[in-house]
């Protein structure tokens, strides 16, 4: 059986039949890992869910940023922006499906087997591996639950910005929700700027990539993760760094995690004709 980390879709469903057909993927023996954002800013947001969906135990994606402001906005509880393009999931005749389904993904992934963890964005110094995964579920159970609707409502925002055991309510959830989804550059005692999204060298002054981070109580394991297309495919000290830019026109890319860790890309065409027809029509 092989295993493959693949990177941000964004709705980018030829692009990931290329790949899938380039590593031979085959769902009755294989297994795919998602690091998040399924949609939007790419053409064909509702047509990745399904083909997700439908490969079953075959796949594994956790949640990324565009994945809860697609859910939030579905809610009534985001403002659809003119560059969103994830229309396609909200006028679906199987709309409720595909959001139920994608609600039912989780925020971070762990095969022991394997050793290696998976999130969307990054992890704060703060906490360790099993910190992690118990706050990911903590978000989890909100996301599947009653109160979704209520958190779509509060989800949005950068503050607090610095973890503490004593956060509560909304704003505790934000934090952990920022994290998975949405953290790149932080200070070396934790706090987050989650505003700046330009690679490392570019970043305001006192901040550095989490991972970089001195001190990161994970530290030591493997953490597979996206969201940062300006970082591009990166490896270095246990993390691997798989957004390269696919929506934008740069390439996807799959890494082999069974055995010795090895890559695979495509090329992506832009998707920048189907960004400024969605703008023309929305201003």
């Amino acid at each position: 059986m092989a295993v493959y980390a693949i990177g941000d879709l964004q709705g980018c469903y030829d692009s990931l039949r290329r790949l899938l057909d380039h590593i031979s993927f085959d769902p009755s023996h294989d297994c795919l890992w998602l690091v998040g954002d399924l949609v939007n800013r790419g053409p064909a947001s509702a047509a990745v869910l399904r083909l997700i969906r439908d490969l079953g135990e075959a796949a594994i994606a956790v949640l990324g940023n565009h994945d809860l402001h697609l859910l939030a906005v579905a809610h009534h509880q985001g403002h659809q922006r003119h560059k969103d393009t994830f229309d396609d999931v909200l006028r679906a005749p199987d709309r409720e499906m595909l959001l139920e389904w994608l609600s039912h993904r989780p925020l971070l992934h762990h095969d022991p087997q394997l050793r290696m963890t998976m999130v969307h964005a990054g992890l704060p110094p703060q906490w360790d591996l099993f910190q992690a995964r118990a706050y990911a579920i903590e978000l989890q159970e909100i996301l599947r639950g009653p109160e979704r609707r209520e958190f779509f409502r509060h989800m949005y925002g950068n503050h607090p910005d610095y973890w503490s055991k004593h956060l509560s309510g909304w704003e505790r959830l934000r934090f952990i929700s920022n994290c998975f989804t949405r953290l790149r550059f932080c200070t070396k005692d934790g706090r987050l700027n989650l505003e700046y999204k330009g690679p490392p060298g570019t970043q305001p002054y006192s901040y550095i990539p989490w991972f970089l981070a001195p001190n990161r109580r994970t530290a030591g394991e493997n953490i597979i993760f996206g969201h940062w297309s300006a970082l591009g495919y990166h490896h270095q000290a246990g993390v691997y760094a798989l957004d390269s830019g696919c929506v934008w026109g740069g390439r996807l890319t799959a890494l082999r995690l069974d055995g010795l860790p090895h890559p695979y890309y495509v090329p992506c065409p832009s998707n920048a004709s189907v960004i400024a027809r969605k703008k023309i029509r929305n201003e």
